[in-house]
Parts: structure tokens; C-alpha cells; sequence
């Protein structure tokens, strides 16, 4: 789940020590930034759920819950796992880092750290980030694409199934109990009454029935087909 756009961005700055915090926060806002500030592990997972910042810096000697078990939370939550983490650590031993990284820090620096070296890391975490939301938009948007293509395609084979089914259950057949009627017709030659003989159901489908009667004359004028649907009689 990705951090909501904003015009100005959001990180939580989570550190134990109020001057750290303050110094980091100071430098922060002075450089554009909204700053939401936590001083333990539990405080700053609650923040961070509620908050969903744009970035998370933290430490690893955190009262509550740890900054590497913090770190991880995050990173394994649906809420706040795409958000980086930048973690700004007393603990310099590689195992320690190694740590971090393996509990989900995307960056970790060690302390001392200037306020300019964050920033440098949270402007290249967010640059970072808005990549990779636009590639995920872009695979999201011709995966919706695609799958629109291969519903229309889907549908295309649904109807030509369904013609085909009308097709073959449609009734075709010659016969003399036709569903219409055949009506009294007089012969155009003489003027007789002429002769019903048979009727021929065809048509494309049973939603498009077609019915051809045929009449003989009784005065050998000859053969007459009379169309139902266009009510024309002619000779055949």
C-alpha cells in the first residue's frame, strides 16, 4: 500500500534523545518538510500506522520496541511496508547494520551524522520511491488494459457461442402446420383461389425466423412462393 500523494512530504522521526529530534526536525521543516516526531518504539509504530508517512527515520536504541524490531514491523505491514526507512544508528558494528538491513531499512547511516547527510538520504528514498510507484501504476495500468482486451475477447466468443447455440436449436424444417398462418391468396394470372401446397421454415436464427409458403394454381398457371415477413407473392 503506498503513502497518499501530498504536496509537502511527511516523516516520522522517531529517536530517543529530544535534541537529536530536534535538531534533525528543525533542519527538516526549514527544508520543506512536515515532521511528526516519536520518542519510542510503541509511539512511533502507532504514528506511523495512523500517519502513513512519506519516509520513517529512526533509531535502533529505542525504550518500547526496538528500532530493529520496529523496522521490521513496518516493513512486513500491508499499511506501511512500501514506505522507506532510513535508519540513523549509534551502532556502528557491521552486524549491527547488517541487521537493520535484514530487518527492512532501505539506508542506514551512523551517527554522527550531519542533518544535510538525512536530508541527502531522504531526497533520494523519496525520488526512489515515487519510481517505483510509477512503474507499479504503469504495470497496474496495462495489466487493467490487458485484462479489459481479454474480457472484450472473452465476451466476443460468449456471443459467437450463443449465435451458435441459437443457430442449431433453430427450428428448420418444410412443413404443413407452419407457426404463421398461410393466408387465402388468388392467383395473379386468373384469379383463382389458389392451392396452399407446403410451407419452408428457415431464417438466420430463432431470433429471425423466416417462413416461405408455397401455392399451386389450380388452373396450372403455376407454382407461387408467398414470404411471410415481406408479405410478397411471387412466381417460382
Amino acid at each position: 500500500m503506498w503513502a497518499p500523494q501530498r504536496s509537502v512530504p511527511v516523516t516520522l522521526l522517531v529517536d530517543r534523545d529530544a535534541d537529536t529530534r530536534v535538531m534533525y526536525a528543525e533542519y527538516l521543516r526549514l527544508s520543506g518538510y512536515d515532521v511528526v516526531e516519536a520518542s519510542d518504539g510503541r509511539e512511533a509504530l502507532a504514528k506511523a500506522l495512523s500517519t502513513h508517512p512519506d519516509v520513517v527515520i529512526m533509531e535502533t536504541r529505542l525504550p518500547g520496541i526496538s528500532g530493529f524490531d520496529l523496522c521490521d514491523l513496518l516493513h512486513h505491514d500491508p499499511a506501511t511496508r512500501a514506505t522507506p526507512i532510513l535508519v540513523v544508528t549509534a551502532d556502528a558494528y557491521p552486524r549491527d547494520i547488517a541487521r537493520a538491513r535484514q530487518a527492512g531499512a532501505d539506508t542506514v547511516l551512523v551517527k554522527p551524522c550531519l542533518p544535510q547527510q538525512v536530508l541527502d538520504e531522504i531526497r533520494r528514498l523519496l525520488q526512489q520511491s515515487r519510481e517505483l510507484r510509477q512503474r507499479s501504476d504503469a504495470i497496474r495500468g496495462r495489466a487493467a488494459s490487458e485484462l479489459e482486451r481479454g474480457q472484450r475477447a472473452l465476451q466476443k466468443v460468449d456471443a459467437l457461442q450463443r449465435r451458435s447455440t441459437l443457430s442449431r436449436a433453430h427450428r428448420r424444417e418444410v412443413t404443413t402446420e407452419p407457426p404463421m398462418a398461410p393466408p387465402s391468396l388468388i392467383c395473379p394470372d386468373c384469379d383463382l383461389p389458389l392451392l396452399y401446397q407446403r410451407s419452408h421454415l428457415g431464417g438466420v436464427s430463432a431470433r429471425h425466423p423466416e417462413q416461405w409458403d408455397y401455392y399451386e394454381c389450380a388452373a396450372g398457371c403455376g407454382t407461387f412462393q408467398y414470404r411471410q415477413r415481406t408479405r410478397k407473392l411471387r412466381r417460382v
